[in-house]
């Protein structure tokens, strides 16, 4: 998750952001370390609402330690 990013663009501490998405600070640091398991439809809508952005420009795919390394084993000869 970038919310990070998103939230410096528009100078929002991460209290003002929790409150007006609907959601505890503490569930706003679990989502920005990235420890979330999964975010509701509705809460992703809610912080691109409060935002002002787009789904892509909270979420980012990066791939975990093992598809990197079965990657890596798959390149090799």
């Amino acid at each position: 998750m970038r919310i990070d990013v998103q939230l410096a663009k528009r100078k929002m501490s991460v209290g003002e952001f929790a409150e007006r998405v609907g959601i505890t600070p503490a569930n706003v640091a679990v989502l920005k370390n990235g420890r979330a398991k999964a975010v509701r439809f509705s809460t992703l809508e809610a912080m691109c609402r409060v935002l002002g952005c787009q789904p892509g420009d909270l979420l980012e795919w990066v791939p975990d330690e093992s598809e990197v390394e079965d990657q890596a084993g798959a390149l090799r000869p």
